[in-house]
């Protein structure tokens, strides 16, 4: 039988593929990703009604309407979307005609590249552990085909053990198989797949979204001690120019020739930092970076961007001083760091007045407006009111309720109204400690903002308003599941729920854990990490790398033939124990079963050979491929197999 015909080839086949398809659901567009259940569900129902598949002038009509909805929702072929898209569509086509058992293995081959694109979105351990199962699914529907009367355990069993084999030689090949890096040219960019972030501007508010995001950011592994809560600042982009409301970075960084040369005190913290994909070319370093590899920079305001790849995880090894001085402060930064977008009102010259702000050194005035939020009727909440206009003044004296940009963006201005140098910078601040894997994890939820003021033989220096009004925003970070009404923050938890709670998290802290190991030495195994793997075993060339490589897969190759080759048979099937004297009984008549060879092709050959035993080679052929691999053996069956043997002579 024709096995493009065989109704459980083709469940299997499809439930197969239907396996594969499915995690596109959250990287496709809605169009493409229906068009292809579409002509999934087709064909399932032509297995039981074969003619209501499409004919020759609806398959061409299907192509047609599949080109227009890559057309239309991707504009190409070419990138990430655009090709994963092409070759599932042409996957769903191809399934409307199955004609033949060519079109079987071309169908499961395209599904195989299809399986892979996966990666191209996602590249976790449970990601990698479904595309290993897709994968041996899809193996298994190739023995389907090739056996003679296939079972779906049977052929799952068969199909694991082949990839169980290969798994040593894939190991060995990833680990000493020279890695490649892709030219910046080929890489896919997908620029319109934004990723959730902080901005390169702000608006009192702006940073609340990201204070109810769980997303990861990058996660840090410490060589010795870790700093205090407070100390982890994780530096980004500084703000200096502002109309009132939106604070934007300055356009002019030519100064940065002119900057004083960073000193640094105190003990340093070295550190190993792991940043997901991102959009912006910014690399959170702790505050105050001294050491950084290429191809990082630091920028006239001390932050760390990158020219390398933007679209995947990345590692740096840094070293941070939280102790600094930047030195003296240039023209062009005095004249960024004490720009207002006009004249002060008289509510703000009052309130600048009353703090000291005109008739004291600036070291007074930071102390007394920080008294000032703490004394005051000031609240720290992730729901502040809509301020529209004057946000600045009506943060001061209507609503007093902000979160972090609030108080960073009214704080820098109030400096200002009194002439002092301020800035306001973003970045994120605390992290969360994992236990299990020694690192923290910072999340979006943990990006903030703060202020730098310019002092006399201090240089900038960190000033952050939010510690004033909630200290516990930066001992202990932001749980989204512990807001109380009206967006109120709390730090604290008890009763019954704690156990199970912290049941939850450790539980959490071991999986995140075990992906952070899986990102590192898998995912993020680069050049640069091979060649400092194979160094530590005195491997410190290409040409001894492979050399290695070549010696381990011909240990293993040589391993699995002994095994294979070597095994002795198994003949507890009473069926093949009685076929096996019937062998014996035609090897008198010096006619032998070649290795390989089928019960049915050794009959035909054997046939013309012995006429007068045609029929009986005949009866004991055919009732042994139905006993040995038919669907359902009986004993009555193996009884007549028994005798039939027993009254052949030669």
């Amino acid at each position: 039988m024709n096995p493009a015909q065989n109704k459980e080839i083709l469940i299997f086949l499809l439930s197969s593929i239907g396996l594969i398809a499915l995690p596109h659901i959250y990287h496709l567009n809605l169009a493409v990703f229906g068009f292809f259940c579409v002509l999934l569900a087709w064909r399932f129902m032509g297995i039981w009604k074969p003619e209501r598949l499409p004919t020759f002038p609806i398959i061409l009509l299907l192509i047609v309407c599949g080109m227009a909805i890559l057309y239309t929702q991707h504009r190409g072929i070419l990138g990430r979307d655009g090709g994963t898209s092409l070759f599932l569509v042409a996957l769903g086509l191809k399934l409307m005609e199955i004609k033949s058992e060519r079109d079987l293995y071309l169908i499961n081959y395209l599904a195989f590249i299809v399986a892979a694109s996966q990666f191209l979105y996602e590249q976790s351990i449970l990601m990698a552990a479904y595309i290993l199962f897709v994968s041996c699914v899809l193996l298994a529907t190739l023995v389907y085909i090739n056996s003679y009367v296939a079972q779906t355990t049977v052929s799952l069993k068969k199909a694991a053990v082949i990839i169980a084999q290969a798994i040593p030689m894939t190991i060995v090949v990833f680990i000493l198989f020279p890695r490649v890096e892709a030219p910046r040219w080929l890489l896919f960019q997908d620029d319109h797949q934004a990723r959730m972030g902080l901005s390169d501007s702000m608006e009192p508010g702006s940073i609340t979204d990201l204070g109810m995001s769980d997303e990861l950011v990058f996660r840090v592994k410490f060589t010795g001690d870790i700093p205090a809560p407070n100390q982890r600042y994780w530096r980004g982009p500084v703000l200096t120019q502002t109309d009132g409301k939106r604070w934007t970075q300055a356009k002019d960084l030519s100064y940065q020739q002119y900057l004083d040369q960073l000193k640094f005190a105190g003990t340093p913290y070295q550190y190993t930092l792991l940043m997901e994909p991102q959009d912006k070319n910014w690399v959170f370093a702790l505050d105050m970076p001294a050491d950084y590899p290429k191809p990082l920079e630091q920028n006239a305001n001390y932050q760390l961007i990158t020219s390398g790849d933007l679209h995947k995880r990345t590692e740096y090894k840094l070293t941070s001083y939280p102790t600094y001085n930047t030195g003296y402060i240039t023209k062009t930064e005095y004249q960024h760091a004490r720009q207002l977008p006009g004249a002060a009102s008289d509510n703000i010259k009052q309130l600048v007045s009353q703090l000291h702000g005109f008739d004291s050194t600036p070291e007074v005035f930071i102390n007394q407006l920080l008294n000032h939020f703490r004394k005051e009727d000031f609240h720290y909440t992730l729901t502040p009111p809509l301020m529209e206009d004057n946000p600045i003044e009506t943060f001061l004296f209507e609503t007093r309720y902000g979160f972090c940009s609030h108080y960073a963006s009214a704080f820098v201005y109030l400096m200002r109204v009194a002439n002092i140098p301020a800035r306001v910078v973003t970045g994120y601040q605390g992290g969360e400690f994992n236990e299990v894997g020694n690192f923290l994890e910072i999340k979006q939820a943990d990006a903030h903002a703060w202020a730098e003021v310019w002092l006399d033989n201090k240089g900038w220096v960190r000033v952050d308003p939010t510690a004033a009004i909630a200290p516990e925003r930066i001992e202990k970070n932001i749980d989204i599941n512990r807001l109380v009404p009206g967006g109120l923050i709390s730090y604290a938890s008890s009763g019954a729920g704690q156990s199970a709670f912290n049941l939850l998290k450790q539980a959490r802290q071991l999986w995140s854990n075990v992906d952070y190991n899986w990102q590192r030495w898998v995912i993020n195994y680069n050049n640069a990490n091979q060649s400092s793997f194979m160094s530590s075993f005195g491997i410190k060339d290409m040409k001894t790398m492979v050399y290695w490589m070549m010696v381990f897969v011909g240990i293993i190759t040589a391993i699995l033939s002994l095994f294979l080759l070597y095994q002795r048979p198994k003949l507890t099937d009473r069926t093949l124990i009685v076929y096996n004297r019937f062998l014996k009984k035609i090897a008198k008549a010096k006619l032998t079963k070649n290795t390989g060879e089928g019960a049915r092709d050794f009959a035909e050959r054997i046939k013309p050979k012995l006429p007068e035993q045609a029929t009986n080679i005949e009866e004991i052929t055919t009732a042994f491929i139905d006993q040995r691999y038919g669907s359902k053996p009986t004993e009555d069956g193996f009884k007549r197999l028994h005798r039939l043997v027993a009254l052949f002579k030669v």
